[in-house]
């Protein structure tokens, strides 16, 4: 059960609260409506119950605030306007790097696009898709990790009416199996043709808290529904006899056979008809549209063999009709949510994935033994179905462990083209820049073919690095792919780590790429490598080692701390510009304590004795730290850090 408890906005001092000690609940089984005008705070009711509002009250998720849970994004599913996703990355690329973000195998990113409606669309680039794909895709995103909990910010905004009714279809199929559905609306018909209970709010306050057929008849317009082949009679008619009865009716013609009557009800209608021989084929009082049926949305069952078979119907988007209750529509059958919704001694064994059937009549479940078949039409009202026999439904595998933030990194990275086009970039300016300077001399080997001109502050492949550097952490905050577990970029250590891991891997196959493209440049040119022996381009090599990681950790921490890909790339760019200079004031001049005999100081420190022929490197290493370029690299990392740390470690969020 979901419960909402006095939530009140905070915002600035001269501004009244959007949301003002809101107090409601939305409970299991059942689809709740948040309705109100816009601007009465639907939107940010929701964004105070994810804790991305600063304000007062709390939220509780099966008895937990969401700064509890372990794992929000498996407790709770959402939908916060469009898909916040990269343009250029597609369908199936998006779902299964937030598959990676969610702990659940990538397949699972196929079966939800099946049951959706959207597997055919898995190779299409986000920045394509139609208003009602982009919401297919958002449902595919928030039920990727089987929630308990929908939270949906205006779901069918924008979409044809049958999709609307697809998507009323899919929200009641998720709470027929014990899930509790929250969704915001302006739309009163939608919100008591799709609901169970409708929430009323205005100006951030509750108005009512209502069951949908209450709400139907208390809040919504009657009206009488009027299908005959002689409409324009019939209107005609039932206007002159309110003229004469010096009574208002409005009268609105639905399609050629259809009509409305507003301001009378059946009998009258139907005695008027009967005087003036109509033919009427369907007369009925009636609140709200009665909307397009619902298409049937795919099946999914498991692969495992041994499955029990139960059908599960629906209503689907039928009107509310005054009195009545939900009159009954179409029957649909709906995908399976899992784990939460079972006795846990039931469960079947971890592995027992979803997979997509749309021609299957039925849904299927893996069970222990077999179970009983459960048939029904939830309403307003009804009992809960994971209250009666329901069999066990399959369980989603979980993928946890330290990896799990790698594998979403990885998958974030080489989604898009960017590598690629900064790989490619990089590599044909340092090319060109390597032939220019070896044409003109007077340059070190060494800054010859790293592609370093003394003028310029940091070779291609230095600023390539930092650029993919600053891009890990500013993408998140521009398109944020983790907002469905957190709202804002999480500042956890295990994707900290796998961010800083893979920009260094990138940044040093980067700087090898673009180093032996460089030398075979030269040798294919002029015929000879600027460097030959070991000795020769072992420390240029150390130093190149340090300066592209070096690089790139400085864009992943300052895109971190500023939040954005610029900001990042401009702390790149910060370190050979400012710090550098400084730093070669602190260390010219002579030095009172000049530090002859290091290397064997610090192997008297080493428990275990290492051989002599490894004090040159290591005063190699020492002399590439010493150096100005490394000591403003080594100096702005460590800033960085603490501000990293300053900033974003102090949430309660964990990886």
């Amino acid at each position: 059960m979901l419960q909402a408890i006095g939530l009140t906005s905070t915002p600035r001092r001269d501004l009244p609260p959007l949301v003002e000690d809101l107090t409601f609940e939305a409970r299991p089984g059942a689809v709740t409506a948040l309705l109100g005008e816009p601007g009465s705070g639907k939107t940010t009711a929701l964004r105070l119950m994810l804790e991305l509002e600063p304000g007062r009250g709390i939220t509780y998720f099966r008895g937990r605030p969401l700064h509890r849970i372990p794992h929000p994004g498996r407790e709770v599913g959402v939908l916060l306007g469009d898909v916040p996703g990269h343009p250029a990355r597609t369908v199936r690329g998006q779902l299964r790097m937030l598959c990676a973000a969610a702990g659940v195998p990538a397949s699972r990113a196929d079966t939800m696009m099946e049951v959706v409606g959207i597997a055919g669309l898995r190779d299409q680039r986000l920045g394509s898709l139609s208003a009602g794909m982009d919401r297919r895709v958002g449902l595919a995103a928030a039920l990727l990790a089987d929630p308990c909990t929908l939270l949906l910010d205006e779901p069918a905004a924008g979409l044809q009416p049958r999709e609307r009714a697809w998507l009323h279809g899919l929200l009641r199929g998720h709470a027929s199996l014990g899930g509790a559905v929250l969704f915001t609306t302006a739309d009163a018909k939608e919100a008591a043709r799709s609901a169970d209970r409708v929430v009323s709010i205005a100006s951030g306050r509750l108005v009512a808290d209502q069951e949908a057929a209450d709400f139907a008849r208390t809040r919504l317009r009657p009206r009488v529904a009027v299908r005959t082949p002689h409409a324009a009679r019939l209107a005609d008619v039932l206007g002159r006899e309110a003229r004469a009865a010096q009574r208002t009716v409005e009268i609105v013609e639905e399609s050629g056979s259809r009509l409305s009557v507003y301001g009378s009800n059946c009998a009258e209608v139907g005695e008027a008809a009967f005087r003036h021989g109509v033919l009427v084929h369907q007369l009925a009082d009636e609140t709200g549209d009665s909307g397009a049926p619902v298409p049937p949305v795919p099946q999914a069952r498991t692969g495992a063999g041994g499955t029990v078979k139960a059908e599960v119907r629906i209503e689907a988007a039928a009107p509310v009709r005054a009195g009545a209750g939900a009159a009954g529509g179409p029957d649909t059958a709906v995908p399976v949510p899992s784990d939460h919704r079972q006795d846990p001694r039931s469960a079947p064994a971890a592995g027992a994935g979803l997979r997509a059937e749309p021609s299957s009549p039925a849904v299927s479940w893996p069970a222990p033994g077999a179970g009983p078949q459960a048939e029904g039409r939830p309403g307003p009202g009804a009992r809960p179905p994971h209250a009666r026999s329901v069999p066990p439904v399959s369980e989603v595998r979980r993928v946890g462990g330290p990896l799990r933030p790698l594998r979403y990194e990885l998958r974030r990275v080489f989604g898009t083209a960017t590598p690629f086009l900064t790989a490619a970039l990089v590599v044909a300016v340092s090319v060109l820049t390597a032939l220019v300077l070896a044409r003109a001399g007077h340059t070190p080997r060494d800054r010859v073919l790293a592609a370093w001109p003394d003028l310029v502050p940091l070779p291609p492949a230095a600023l390539g690095a930092g650029l993919l550097g600053a891009l890990a952490f500013g993408e998140e905050y521009r398109y944020p792919a983790l907002a469905a577990d957190r709202g804002t970029v999480p500042r956890r250590l295990g994707l900290l780590t796998a961010k800083l891991g893979v920009c260094g891997a990138l940044a040093l196959l980067l700087g090898a790429l673009a180093a032996a493209a460089d030398a075979a440049a030269l040798r294919l040119v002029f015929g000879r490598a600027p460097l030959g022996t070991w000795a020769e381009w072992a420390a240029p090599a150390a130093s190149w080692v340090g300066l592209l990681a070096g690089c790139a950790w400085a864009g992943v921490l300052a895109s971190a701390v500023f939040r954005f890909a610029s900001a990042g790339l401009a702390a790149v760019l910060a370190v050979p510009v400012m710090v550098v200079p400084l730093v070669r004031k602190v260390l010219e001049g002579p030095s009172a304590y000049p530090a002859t005999g290091f290397a064997g100081r610090l192997r008297g420190l080493a428990s275990a004795p290492w051989p002599a022929g490894v004090d040159p490197y290591v005063l190699g290493a020492f002399r590439v730290m010493a150096q100005p370029v490394g000591a403003a690299l080594a100096l702005s990392l460590m800033v960085l850090l603490c501000a990293y740390g300053f900033t974003g470690l102090r949430g309660r969020v964990r990886w």
